[in-house]
């Protein structure tokens, strides 16, 4: 699990380029993916626009890290509580081995504490079945590989305002 954040100071005139406000405020991303190349794009693009990053290479991990990883256990620690209120939004693959971002994307949807947060879902393969089943789940938007600078200002856009 790693954890970055940025303060590039690149000005813009569209008011949805910059997620930073002026109290130095930086949403806080979880990016889920297994693969490192991939990971670590998205984690780039998310820092190019002002956010925190932190990156889990599967969905065990990304639970572990939202404090959701035992389900029968009701009672989490202080550290697990602290990630759910930071995390503004979650990133996550489709195909991932292990667990699926589809699974990850239910258990986060089934989670009270962490049902409002919104999750989009990434995948390289364009597959309309895919992408429905996903939007019904829950996810707030499906989005195709590899993912572009565009398409975060969208995100920021559309949920982090």
């Amino acid at each position: 699990m790693e954890t970055s954040s940025s303060s590039s100071s690149s000005s813009s005139s569209s008011s949805c380029m910059k997620w930073s406000c002026e109290n130095g405020y930086q949403p806080h991303v979880l990016a889920v993916d297994d693969n490192l190349v991939d990971r670590k794009l998205v984690e780039k693009l998310l820092k190019n626009s002002s956010c925190k990053v932190t990156t889990a290479e599967n969905g065990a991990s990304a639970l572990e890290f939202l404090g959701l990883l035992d389900e029968h256990n009701q009672h989490t620690n202080f550290e697990e509580c602290s990630n759910r209120s930071k995390v503004n939004m979650i990133i996550t693959d489709y195909c991932m081995p292990g667990m699926s971002g589809y699974e990850l994307l239910k258990k986060i949807k089934r989670s009270s504490m962490m049902k409002e947060v919104p999750v989009v879902v990434v995948s390289s393969e364009n597959v309309p079945t895919r992408i429905n089943k996903c939007l019904e789940e829950g996810a707030e938007m499906f989005m195709l590989k590899p993912l572009k600078q565009s398409d975060v200002v969208k995100l920021k856009c559309h949920f982090m305002n």
